[in-house]
């Protein structure tokens, strides 16, 4: 028997980059999970992509049918345009958040995974919800480092 699991998903960053956070709802027949973290500086987009990343990482078996909603063009198009195969294939050269990427391929690749997009802030409850969860994480005391993120703006002398 195949699952089949809805996740919506949301990502926050204040003052981006900044103090960000994700928020995850995943729901299948009557099972529903949430799921949220923060860090003390990072990037909007990057929040996005980790919602995603987390929710599939949530799932616990293999070749589940899944719907991800996100507000997210970057996330939705990179993925349903097809252009993150594109830059696999050119190993991220020039591409922001590679990290993150390579970690999204490994696990959506372990499901049948389908993204539709949706208008943040349209009155959709469970993205509602999630940006709710990922601005409260945000919002955290004593977040943890973001340590891909900030390592590469202290290279390039961007941040302390």
């Amino acid at each position: 028997m195949t699952v089949s699991v809805i996740i919506y998903t949301d990502g926050a960053a204040t003052g981006n980059p900044g103090p960000g956070g994700f928020g995850v709802v995943m729901k299948s027949n009557q099972l529903r999970k949430e799921i949220s973290g923060g860090y003390r500086h990072t990037t909007n987009n990057r929040m996005e992509l980790l919602a995603v990343i987390t929710g599939l990482e949530a799932l616990k078996k293999e070749g589940t049918l899944v719907t991800v909603y996100s507000d997210s063009k970057y996330v939705v198009d990179s993925v349903e345009k097809g252009w993150v195969f594109g830059w696999e294939k050119k190993v991220f050269a020039k591409k922001k958040n590679p990290d993150l990427w390579k970690r999204f391929l490994l696990v959506y690749r372990k499901h049948k995974v389908k993204f539709v997009w949706i208008k943040g802030h349209a009155e959709i409850p469970e993205n509602e919800y999630c940006d709710r969860l990922a601005v409260a994480a945000a919002a955290q005391k004593n977040l943890p480092p973001d340590t891909y993120y900030e390592n590469m703006e202290k290279e390039q002398g961007l941040f302390d």
